[in-house]
């Protein structure tokens, strides 16, 4: 390279960064957060159309139907018809996880299955977990992190040929932002990164911005909604609710992710659940989280202490189908107007 190829190149670079940063975020739905609705792919779809998103990210199998070659290429074909791009996804990758079904398969054969059917359906990630908090039971989770760390490099060079990234999720209490992190880098950047959840953290005694500073370079995709946090005798109480409901600055931390991935993928995961209560006053609690520097609780306890009991919901209705429906309407119309969509 001679002087005004470098000089050039120089030039390029901020350009180049500055063109990055100003893509838009693209507004998507976790079809999870219809997971009752028994709909066809196809009927997914459209819904999602109606919506004006971008992104449908079919997280697990059931929710594309099969994957079949005829089903998938029949559900990229009417993707484009739509203007939709389509993310797939699967459950537990982690032989060693309490989630991992072995009837399936070992983990390699179903994530090579996932990394084909990707291929076909033209989803440029397949999202998988390593499990959830009975899986850091006992401090095992470092354990389960090798196994799965070693099932990515089995099937590393499958991924590779065919152009398709390994999005891991931080998913239902099972990994701390490092952690993920430590997962990722010892599976290779080059077709691992992260599905980064912004409800999950909670349920690691996590503030979900410390886990987008932390796992944001990693970021692929993404699972967002917002939760609600206060302080009972035991510890916590956490529950998933709408957006702008919570008390996690959700606001701030959708134009952070903005900002920080440009151009992935904001993908609405609306969960309502009753209160789960994470007793850290108990030492037993303490056990699955002896890593977990005190700087780090102090962020999430900062949360739960500026939060209220939060008792709007119903949480048992009749029909859930459509209390699914309208909680996801309201947080995609919350997320259109901070986001400017």
């Amino acid at each position: 390279m001679n002087r005004r190829e470098f000089v050039a190149l120089g030039a390029a670079a901020p350009l180049a960064a500055a063109q990055t940063s100003g893509l838009k975020p693209k507004l998507g739905i976790d079809l999870f957060s219809l997971r009752t609705q028994k709909w066809t792919p196809i009927q997914y779809l459209d819904y999602c159309a109606a919506r004006h998103v971008q992104v449908v990210h079919f997280s697990e199998i059931r929710f594309i139907g099969s994957l079949e070659p005829e089903n998938l290429r029949q559900v990229r074909e009417h993707a484009g018809k739509l203007g939709i791009e389509v993310e797939i996804g699967m459950r537990s990758i982690c032989p060693t996880s309490t989630m991992f079904d072995k009837s399936q398969g070992t983990a390699e054969q179903q994530l090579t299955r996932m990394i084909d059917a990707a291929s076909i359906v033209g989803s440029p990630i397949v999202r998988a977990v390593l499990g959830s908090a009975e899986d850091r039971k006992g401090g095992r989770i470092d354990a389960h992190i090798e196994d799965t760390v070693r099932v990515l490099k089995n099937i590393q060079s499958r991924a590779m040929d065919k152009n398709i990234k390994i999005a891991i999720e931080n998913h239902a209490g099972d990994m701390q932002a490092r952690e993920l992190k430590s997962l990722v880098e010892g599976a290779g950047r080059d077709f691992v990164g992260v599905c980064l959840d912004s409800g999950n953290p909670l349920w690691t005694i996590e503030d979900p911005h410390l886990t987008l500073e932390v796992l944001h370079p990693y970021a692929l995709t993404s699972h967002v909604r917002d939760s609600a946090v206060w302080v009972v005798p035991q510890g916590a109480a956490v529950t998933w609710v709408q957006m702008g409901r919570g008390n996690v600055g959700i606001e701030s931390y959708v134009k952070k992710y903005a900002e920080l991935c440009p151009g992935k993928a904001v993908s609405l995961e609306s969960i309502l659940l009753g209160p789960r209560v994470f007793p850290y006053r108990e030492a037993s609690f303490w056990d699955a989280y002896r890593q977990t520097p005190a700087w780090e609780f102090a962020r999430y306890l900062d949360i739960a202490e500026r939060g209220k009991p939060y008792q709007n919901e119903p949480w048992e209705t009749k029909d859930q189908a459509q209390r699914e429906r309208e909680a996801l309407d309201e947080s995609l119309n919350y997320t259109k107007k901070i986001l400017n969509l």
